[in-house]
């Protein structure tokens, strides 16, 4: 390719690589063929006849034209016009350079049995053209040798690196088939977390704000003041819903668009929920045991959200007098525990009579206790929940610190 002229090279590269193959293929069978013959023309005197020498050496190098797509034939012409050249007596041989280049193909890409073939008719042919008239110099039968031998060691190289590569290609393909694999778990766990975080958000504040308004219609027009302040009540917590929201969707902002959000929640932020809730109207007590310290941010996440998805529950599914929130901190682990104190709400039946709430506490979508199990089950914890007596429900959770 590099002795084309620059618009010809061109014009070879632009083609399909099979193309491509084929037409070096026939340049390389036709340039050794004038090369061939144009090295007899100095001897043609001495040939007899000369048109059978000059066909011969022409046969050695152009079945080159289809060393790729057929090696084994187009070794077979090329060996067996070199050796009736050689076995005629003719002299004055060119260089066995289509020979050479034909075995070379054939270790290069045929299997091992053709390969072992290949070498056995080597040796074969180089025998017997060296019994030939014409052929008294030892020299003579080292230099062909040397030829085939440099071939062989050509052809293997070549069959090494193309599967050398060939396996490092399976490799990438396999890596990458892996990545692709990881980022689609990736992908799925980061949707599941951010499903939970909006259901966190969105059921805490809206369930606060359902118990407000229904407080509000239940005051109006007798206790003005006290509807007044569940109105205000659900206003600040719509307004903190939306802050959240807003943290949220700044995480799922594409990173060429930065954006300032609020640090991740924790159990700091405690305080705010249980005033939420009480002003909800559930009386809530915080119980900490042990000495609190710092713990992983995910680990502080995932014990804020527990706490604030079983207080929603609470809220919406009971008719609890109280409840109670309890944090232990032990050695290398934390337990969360809410615990309510009253039976679940009842709810109209069709017939205008009440009947009980759904047992276990799971009206609704059950999307909140399925929510904890998973934020329990990623950080490696333990989950416990159930009635417990005096019609009440606890959910606890023991998670590792780290």
């Amino acid at each position: 390719m590099a002795s084309l002229p620059h618009g010809l090279a061109a014009r070879v590269a632009a083609l399909p690589r099979r193309r491509q193959e084929q037409v070096q293929d026939a340049g390389l069978a036709v340039a050794l063929a004038v090369i061939n013959v144009l090295a007899l023309l100095p001897f043609r005197a001495q040939l007899h006849p000369a048109w059978l020498a000059v066909l011969l050496v022409i046969a050695q190098a152009v079945p080159l034209a289809w060393r790729r797509s057929h090696p084994v034939g187009a070794a077979f012409v090329i060996g067996a016009a070199r050796v009736g050249y050689d076995r005629m007596g003719f002299g004055f041989a060119p260089f066995p350079l289509g020979p050479a280049i034909a075995f070379y193909t054939i270790i290069d890409r045929c299997g091992p049995g053709w390969r072992r073939m290949a070498v056995l008719a080597v040796v074969a042919g180089v025998t017997i053209s060296q019994t030939g008239r014409g052929h008294s110099e030892p020299y003579d039968a080292i230099f062909q040798v040397f030829i085939f031998l440099t071939a062989w060691a050509a052809g293997a190289l070549s069959r090494a690196k193309r599967a050398s590569l060939q396996a490092a290609q399976a490799r990438a393909h396999r890596a990458e088939a892996r990545l692709d694999e990881q980022a689609a778990r990736a992908a799925a766990a980061e949707r599941t977390r951010i499903a939970r975080e909006l259901h966190d958000v969105v059921a805490h504040h809206v369930s606060l704000m359902a118990v407000q308004a229904e407080a509000a219609t239940s005051l109006l027009p007798g206790r003005p003041e006290q509807a007044r302040r569940s109105v205000q009540i659900i206003g600040d917590t719509a307004r903190q819903a939306l802050t959240e929201l807003r943290r949220l969707l700044g995480v799922l902002r594409a990173p060429a668009e930065p954006r300032q959000t609020a640090p991740s929640a924790s159990l700091a932020d405690l305080a705010a929920v249980l005033d939420q809730v009480r002003g909800a109207g559930l009386p809530v007590e915080l119980d900490v045991e042990g000495a609190p310290y710092p713990l992983a941010a995910s680990i502080d996440l995932t014990a804020y959200r527990i706490v604030q998805e079983a207080l929603t529950n609470t809220l919406r599914h009971t008719a609890a007098s109280g409840a109670l929130v309890t944090l232990r901190y032990e050695p290398g682990f934390l337990t969360v525990a809410v615990t309510d104190h009253g039976p679940a709400r009842t709810v109209a039946a069709a017939d205008g009579r009440a009947k009980p709430g759904e047992p276990g506490r799971a009206a609704g979508s059950g999307f909140g206790l399925a929510g904890i199990a998973e934020r329990v089950a990623s950080c490696g914890g333990n989950l416990t929940l159930g009635p417990t007596p005096g019609d009440g429900f606890a959910v606890a959770a023991r998670l590792p610190a780290r």
